[in-house]
């Protein structure tokens, strides 16, 4: 999908918001940081139209977008405290049964590129070589990001079904 003009791109942010969302979800494990990592995406890919005049894959730029975005944010370091409004008296989170609820909060304590790859290869459903040209790595540092944080995933799941 080309985006030449404000109308074209207006309709692509009204359409693609939502998967959007899902996959900055899928990125952050908050409601909250998702819902400004797709705004901040959505303006710069507003503004990169603009700017660029013609994108010949707006849905790929956005992806990207998001992702790189979503990577540079985690390295700041305020991203990195949490504040809590009383000191937990035990460390961690409740157990919670529901399956979805437990990948994503194992999806959370993985690194961010490692994060990034596992949500493009199995969420996006892209291919090594699509993945590794959005993050501008080489196929094999993806399939390894994959394979490390696919190990990580599986041994976070086997301590939590314990």
């Amino acid at each position: 999908m080309g985006i030449a003009d404000d109308a074209s791109l207006h309709l692509f942010v009204e359409s693609r918001r939502t998967a959007l969302f899902r996959s900055a979800y899928l990125l952050c494990g908050d409601r909250h940081e998702a819902e400004d990592l797709v705004q901040s995406t959505l303006v710069k890919v507003v503004l990169g139209g603009r700017r660029h005049g013609r994108l010949d894959n707006i849905e790929a730029y956005a992806r990207k977008t998001l992702v790189n975005t979503f990577i540079a944010a985690s390295r700041r370091f305020w991203r990195r405290e949490q504040a809590y409004g009383e000191v937990p008296d035990r460390a961690g989170t409740s157990p919670d049964t529901d399956t979805g609820l437990a990948v994503r909060a194992a999806l959370a304590r993985l690194t961010a590129k490692q994060r990034a790859v596992l949500v493009l290869r199995y969420w996006e459903d892209l291919s090594v070589e699509a993945t590794a040209e959005m993050l501008g790595m080489r196929e094999n540092t993806v399939k390894s990001h994959t394979a490390r944080g696919l190990a990580a995933l599986r041994a976070e799941m086997a301590e939590e079904l314990v």
